[in-house]
């Protein structure tokens, strides 16, 4: 029994690690317990250790394993994928070899399309090349959403990297060395960038590995249960934790720990997945979100303000023609800004991507807590998010939907 709680208990504890050390830095965890333990697992402690090793080896540890964490988690890399296949290969041969005469056919059935899934999903987001811009497909790209004048402004910088313009939605990957349209994140474990087109395939990825798993925890449970009903009777955790022994014993390490590992590490999956979905419904991405939460941020300090464009731009062109003075910013320059005009037509008209959602917002932060000098009656102050419109929110559904036809 002591054994087996060491192997539960262990099994639970890297399941919270990992919980926590990814899920710890997103915006909506950021100040809860989950963020706190986050940045003490992977800020506080990795401090005290560098100390340790510093008085100790003079920063030898140190510099070696922040060169493996740079190549593990900073640079395009394998390892990690591999690390997964193995793992994934591994346990379900293993626990299919010794399970398979203890099942009925009603149950070995649905295994080689609940296996195939996971493989199939991975490869199509580890492949998938589409979502990268290139001077071929940047213009295609620029057409895909409209700049939202908040998150994305046209007519601004082209990326330095890439010397390309940049799509709304886009950003530039320091791995992948590559802009990627509509992209969320880089993600080691499948060694590519998500982002149109091949998101859908990494959500697909943690949906089936999580039913592989929830039904890998069955079946062992299927396979050890008739040991359980000897305890059913007993209402003590001795007579239970013999039963469990028991069914070890009966099915061996092979079957009930791939089924404890199946059934105690689901939860990372899916509860990625839950995450992501909370994202499509809410029409972001990873990379919005934390965009957002900056924007959150200052609004609630009162330096951002919002105004609509077409007042903006209808005093812009007066201004041009004579008809009203120059207007200073209070980040240095003048107010007529490629930002404010938009990206324009050659008749003058404010050229928009085709898309069912149009909003006439401009949204700005300033240094100074107050509204550009001068257009002070076109400006209102933002105090909350609510306030402002999120154009790339279809409405939860038309979200979802979005996403599974790869836009």
């Amino acid at each position: 029994m002591g054994a087996l709680q060491n192997v539960l208990i262990g099994i639970l504890a890297l399941s919270l690690l990992t919980f926590i050390s990814l899920f710890g830095q997103l915006p909506a965890l950021r100040k809860t317990p989950v963020g706190w333990l986050q940045r003490v697992l992977c800020l506080h402690i990795p401090n005290g250790l560098k100390y340790i090793d510093h008085t100790t080896t003079g920063g030898r540890l140190t510099s070696r394993s922040k060169r493996l964490g740079q190549y593990l988690f900073q640079e395009q890399n394998p390892v990690i994928l591999i690390i997964f296949l193995l793992l994934l290969t591994s346990s379900s041969t293993l626990f299919i070899w010794n399970a398979f005469l203890l099942l009925p056919t009603t149950l070995l059935l649905p295994i080689p399309l609940l296996l195939f899934l996971p493989y199939y999903f991975t490869f199509l987001t580890v492949t998938h090349k589409t979502h990268f811009i290139t001077p071929d497909n940047v213009h295609t790209r620029l057409r895909d959403y409209p700049y939202d004048y908040i998150l994305f402004h046209p007519n601004g910088p082209a990326c330095r990297t890439c010397d390309l313009p940049k799509p709304a939605r886009s950003k530039h990957c320091s791995l992948c060395q590559r802009c990627v349209a509509k992209s969320d994140h880089h993600c080691p474990w499948v060694n590519n960038c998500l982002g149109r087109g091949n998101y859908r395939h990494f959500l697909a990825l943690l949906s089936s590995l999580g039913i592989l798993q929830i039904y890998g925890a069955y079946l062992a449970a299927y396979i050890l249960l008739p040991t359980y009903r000897g305890a059913r009777s007993s209402n003590t955790w001795t007579d239970v934790g013999d039963a469990i022994v028991a069914g070890i014993n009966e099915g061996g390490m092979s079957i009930a720990g791939v089924g404890l590992l199946g059934a105690s590490t689901a939860a990372l999956p899916l509860g990625l997945l839950a995450y992501h979905c909370y994202l499509v419904w809410a029409g972001m991405t990873t990379n919005e979100s934390q965009k957002w939460a900056d924007w959150r941020d200052d609004m609630a300090d009162g330096y951002v303000f919002k105004a609509s464009r077409t007042q903006l731009r209808t005093q812009n062109r007066l201004r041009k023609y004579g008809d009203l003075p120059g207007v200073a910013n209070r980040r240095g320059g003048w107010a007529e800004n490629p930002t404010l005009v938009g990206v324009m037509g050659e008749d003058g008209d404010e050229l928009q991507a085709p898309w069912p959602v149009y909003s006439d917002q401009m949204v700005v932060r300033t240094d100074d807590g107050k509204p550009p000098v001068g257009q002070e009656a076109l400006w209102t102050r933002v105090w909350s998010l609510d306030q402002v419109e999120n154009v790339y929110d279809l409405g939860g559904w038309e979200n979802f939907v979005e996403v599974r036809e790869g836009r």
